[in-house]
């Protein structure tokens, strides 16, 4: 049976967002990070990153859906958008095996 038809923008946003070495390694360290969001300059010291490039990366990550800001006093912290983040490996994952696929790594 065929699969629904997907938004490609969306997918494709997200897929590019995380095609910069930069942002995949914010998103990985927000991933691991507390439920509550990992404090941008705990991102910016733990990577190194100036303030603007890392500023320049979340903004990125966050219109493409993958992480979400909340301001907390003065400090803004950046949590995973889980939600999003399964539906694109949903995405991807799809139609794996439909074409009679043998990889043991199918789901």
């Amino acid at each position: 049976m065929p699969s629904a038809p997907v938004d490609l923008q969306p997918m494709a946003r997200r897929l590019k967002a995380l095609g910069h070495p930069s942002r995949l390694a914010i998103l990985r360290l927000v991933v691991q990070g507390p439920a509550s969001g990992t404090p941008a300059g705990e991102i910016q010291a733990r990577l190194g990153l100036p303030g603007s490039t890392l500023s320049h990366h979340l903004s990125d990550l966050a219109q493409a859906g993958l992480v979400q800001a909340a301001r907390e006093g003065t400090t803004i912290r950046y949590a995973a958008r889980f939600d999003q983040l399964k539906a694109l490996t949903d995405y991807l994952w799809q139609d794996c095996c439909g074409a009679g696929c043998r990889d043991p790594h199918c789901p």
